[in-house]
Order: structure tokens, then sequence, then C-alpha cells
């Protein structure tokens, strides 16, 4: 399965992210999401398969997000996550 998907950067929160289908938009993001979202703000669109690299998320849970809801919230990294990345680097 692939996707031709839209990723969209928060205006109010920082390393936060959408990912939705590029052909439907925002259309299935609630409206409270994208009100604490804040301006939606255009950063790229990709081909996304289950096998993608990305970096901060797993592509074939963002696919099934994507299926199930209509969007993948992308959040900041919490500082135990960036510890572990740390650790998992040395």
């Amino acid at each position: 399965m692939t996707l031709l998907c839209q990723i969209f950067r928060s205006s109010k929160k920082p390393e936060t992210y959408l990912y939705v289908d590029k052909d439907k938009g925002l259309e299935d993001v609630p409206e409270v999401l994208l009100k604490q979202f804040g301006e939606p703000v255009p950063v790229m669109s990709l081909l996304l398969s289950p096998e993608r690299r990305l970096a901060r998320a797993d592509a074939r849970e963002v696919l099934e997000q994507i299926a199930a809801q209509g969007f993948y919230l992308q959040m900041p990294p919490t500082p135990a996550q960036l510890l572990n990345r740390e650790r998992a680097n040395d």
C-alpha cells in the first residue's frame, strides 16, 4: 500500500506535524485538533509506503492511522525518547 501524503507543520506547537492523504487534505481532521494545531503550514508531499524510512515516525503506523482516522499526528519527542536515541547512538 502506498499513499501520496501531505505533511503540515503546526504554527502553534513546535515540532508538531499532521500527515494526511493529499487527495483529502484536512477534511478528516477534527476541528478541535485544528484549533489547537493552529494554522497548518504545508511542509512537503511524499509517496509513503510501509517500507519508507521516516525520521521520527514508523511509516506503517502513519499509514494505518491515516486509513483509520484520516490523519496522523506527530508530536515532539519526549525527553525520555531523546535520551534513548542518544544512548542508541553511543
